[in-house]
């Protein structure tokens, strides 16, 4: 399945400038800040956060085709690097704003995603890490998904 990461970007104009921000909730119309942030913070769990929170049809559909819950779209700011950490799933990365100099290590081997239209199963559940080595804004759309995902 191809994404039209132009079609998913005018969408997201409607969305706050946050450097994280839920996609989906635990409840209609829930709090968008509820569910960023660390899996300890919640009172839910993350296969509870499936309820679409803005009117983004087509990046909702998408969300929904690839069966992502707790889906976020994450900011990472120019010169940034995450912590070394595991998560409790693997997540799909959907890339709309990257460069090369924007890379995963995962168990020590790099990784670099594109924002040319494809999806891409990372195993977060193995130490990794997010590097934004530019000067540029990274932006991605990270989604939980069961661990038999294809």
């Amino acid at each position: 399945m191809s994404i039209d990461v132009d079609r998913i970007l005018l969408e997201l104009e409607l969305i706050p400038e946050q450097t994280q921000i839920s996609l989906q909730g635990v409840e209609p119309n829930g709090d968008p800040f509820y569910g960023v942030g660390k899996v300890l913070e919640l009172n839910h769990h993350e296969e509870e956060f499936i309820y679409p929170l803005f009117d983004i049809p087509y990046t909702n559909s998408i969300i929904k085709k690839l069966g992502m819950y707790r889906t976020r779209l994450m900011r990472m700011k120019p010169r940034v690097c995450y912590s070394y950490h595991y998560d409790l799933t693997k997540r799909i990365h959907i890339p709309l704003i990257t460069n090369d100099k924007c890379m995963f290590i995962i168990d020590d081997k790099v990784y670099r995603y594109p924002a040319d239209g494809n999806w891409y199963l990372v195993d977060t559940t193995k130490i990794h890490t997010a590097i934004n080595a530019s000067d540029d804004e990274r932006i991605h759309i990270v989604g939980c998904v069961k661990q038999d995902h294809h």
